[in-house]
């Protein structure tokens, strides 16, 4: 069941939400460091990881889920959010250059549909990156954080629903090393606690990040199977029909 939009943006404004985005968003800009001239839309609540592309790329959308809720963004400006049904989404085919995908696959209530719709509405190549809570981390276990709700994937699950939804992994990360408690002396080493476990690749962290490729399969061509035709005799030439009864002049 999708979290309440007010739960959502309360945690973002949290000391915690905002070191966690702070985390999180690290990923993303190296991954997404350029985007001129290219569209993007959030999907789920991810409007404040949209912030930090505000004024790269061409084209800001974000989506939300009607079981969830919605809030006008950006604050200031056009409004760039929308309510939808995130198995209908309300774009044309091949549209949309990046996705990314937070507090949403997991509490989708059909994660599969919710990716072949999004692998329609990406152009051919285009990229998606979904954020989602890793299944052994201690955050999926707490719910005092919108990352302990719903369903979390482990790497292999969400490998699976990639390879499913004709999608192609290129890029695994993990984030959240940091406990999920809302302490200050927890805050302020939350970015060395990050870097160390990192680089030793240590298991728990809060959620799995994995950035995947839109795969465009071609039909596969009936084959012409050549077939020894049998030798055929040559026909006959067919016999000349008696000209009918009156049918002409009789010779002197």
């Amino acid at each position: 069941m999708a979290l309440d939009v007010t739960d959502l943006r309360s945690f973002y404004a949290s000391s915690l939400g905002k070191t966690a985005h702070h985390l999180v968003c690290g990923h993303l800009a190296r991954r997404w460091d350029n985007l001129a001239g290219l569209s993007v839309l959030g999907l789920g609540y991810a409007t404040p990881y949209l912030d930090h592309f505000r004024g790269q790329a061409l084209r800001l959308l974000a989506m939300m889920p009607a079981e969830q809720g919605v809030v006008n963004w950006p604050s200031d400006g056009a409004s760039a959010s929308a309510l939808i049904d995130d198995t209908m989404l309300p774009l044309p085919d091949s549209c949309i250059d990046r996705v990314l995908l937070a507090h949403a696959l997991e509490t989708a209530e059909h994660p599969r549909e919710l990716l072949e719709e999004v692998w329609r509405v990406l152009t051919p190549g285009g990229r998606l990156i979904v954020v989602a809570p890793n299944r052994s981390g201690l955050w999926a276990r707490l719910d005092s954080t919108p990352f302990g709700h719903g369903r979390p994937f482990s790497r292999g699950q969400l490998h699976d629903l990639m390879r499913e939804t004709l999608f192609s992994p290129v890029y695994w990360s993990e984030a959240l090393y940091t406990p999920p408690f809302n302490r200050a002396v927890v805050l302020r080493l939350a970015p060395a606690i990050e870097s160390v476990s990192a680089k030793l690749s240590l298991p728990g962290a809060g959620v799995v990040l994995v950035e995947a490729t839109k795969q465009l399969y071609r039909l596969v061509g009936v084959r012409r199977i050549r077939r020894s035709l049998p030798e055929l005799a040559p026909a006959l030439t067919p016999a000349l029909s008696p000209r009918p009864l009156g049918s002409g002049r009789d010779v002197a």
